[in-house]
């Protein structure tokens, strides 16, 4: 072939210069990032180290649920029993280190099977009324949901109506996330579980680690966890959390829509499934059902 070997390994030819110059600036880059802790392993090591962190659960003397109080939302589950919790599931694009380590909203959350008590599963029942802390929540009293303050911000549970632009991305149901500020999107209310003696209930103060129906004040739909939409979480094969209301053959909510507001009473205590806590995981579920 007709101009074959004519070029040495040692001539250069081509945008050699500027390749060059390419290849050190990124080596200056990784350098810098890799001294002030902001590569992806760094960051992934200090999600992991501040939202898998133990929380003490409220312990209540009357057996009741107060403002103030820290929960977990725990699904018994279904047919096959897997309990799950709200968790935050939040990634290293929602991680922040200015002024200190800390996730920014919006922030997506799911429901994991590790029902652990730490930075990711707990909640604060807080009052959206004036009512005290530590005065007893009652039946069908508006609250909210907030996140433990420091790495986790602080975060409200919030929900609104689906539209063309905002709804659950597997499900495409009503989506569920953590927002900064508190407002009426951020309002729940406990319904009791009976249908048949749900009124009587009503303006009763509600007990703690029994199952309730968690229910969005402005859609009137109720939280609920779904198990054949699986997301691929960095920590492990999880399920889609939405406000909607499932309910069955008698008109009564399923097991979907029930909930326990778990402290660290005995009662609570029971509930929690002993496991270490889990760490992250890059292993994506196989077999996911994208039905809605």
């Amino acid at each position: 072939m007709a101009g074959k070997g004519i070029y040495r390994n040692r001539v250069k030819i081509g945008n050699w210069n500027e390749e060059l110059i390419l290849e050190e600036d990124k080596m200056k880059e990784y350098l810098k990032k890799k001294e002030t802790g902001e590569l992806p392993i760094h960051k992934v090591d200090l999600l992991e180290e501040n939202i898998l962190k133990p929380v003490n659960l409220s312990l209540t003397n009357d057996g009741l649920l107060h403002f103030g109080d820290v929960v977990m939302l725990v699904n018994m589950g279904g047919e096959n029993g897997e309990r799950t919790a709200v968790s935050i599931n939040a990634d290293i694009d929602n991680l922040t280190k200015t002024p200190s380590p800390s996730i920014q909203a919006p922030c997506e959350v799911s429901a994991g099977r590790n029902i652990q008590p730490c930075t990711r599963t707990a909640f604060i029942i807080t009052s959206v009324d004036g009512s005290p802390e530590g005065s007893a929540l009652h039946f069908g009293q508006s609250f909210s949901l907030k996140t433990t303050s420091g790495f986790a911000m602080g975060l409200y549970l919030t929900s609104d109506r689906q539209s063309f632009v905002k709804y659950a991305k597997k499900s495409r149901l009503q989506e569920v996330n953590l927002e900064e500020s508190c407002s009426f999107l951020s309002w729940w209310k406990i319904i009791y579980l009976n249908p048949l003696t749900r009124l009587e209930q009503e303006g009763q103060p509600v007990t703690a680690n029994v199952k309730v129906l968690i229910v969005h004040c402005k859609t009137n739909g109720a939280l609920a966890v779904l198990e054949d939409q699986v997301l691929c979480t960095r920590y492990g094969k999880e399920y889609e959390v939405t406000a909607h209301t499932f309910l069955d053959s008698h008109k009564a909510e399923r097991d979907k829509n029930h909930w326990v507001l778990c402290t660290s009473d005995p009662a609570g205590s029971a509930l929690l499934n002993h496991q270490p806590p889990a760490g992250f995981s890059n292993t994506e579920p196989t077999g996911q059902n994208q039905s809605s």
